[in-house]
């Protein structure tokens, strides 16, 4: 049974840091690309990061230079580090597994339950 567990939310102030992991047990964790995703109230959930098993990595562009992807393949954890937070990053924050970049880009095989995260301004 493969799991992903979020943790690492919470409530921070604007611009402030947040470092999200997410724990997976059940699949081969080296071989999966792993991917942020996230939604905020009354949008659709949207693709923040992407990281490939061989770690090439994606951002969307209103992430880019604040958020970085990475992963622990011998701790099966990927990781979002998120600095310069705003009001408009709050959201709950999905961790998804995919079997290739487009399978988690387009319909993730696994998802977490979400951890949220609240900037305040």
């Amino acid at each position: 049974q493969v799991q992903l567990v979020e943790s690492g939310g919470g409530l921070v102030q604007a611009g402030g840091s947040l470092r999200l992991s997410c724990a997976a047990s059940g699949l081969t964790f080296g071989s999966y690309a792993m991917g942020w995703y996230r939604q905020a109230p009354g949008k659709e959930r949207e693709l923040v990061a992407v990281i490939s098993s061989g770690d090439t990595l994606y951002y969307v562009h209103s992430v880019k230079g604040r958020f970085t992807i990475s992963r622990d393949n011998a701790k099966n954890t990927v990781y979002l580090q998120m600095n310069s937070l705003s009001f408009e990053d709050t959201a709950v924050y999905y961790c998804a597994a995919g079997s290739t970049v487009v399978v988690v880009t387009r319909s993730p095989d696994y998802w977490g339950q979400g951890t949220q995260v609240t900037v305040s301004s």
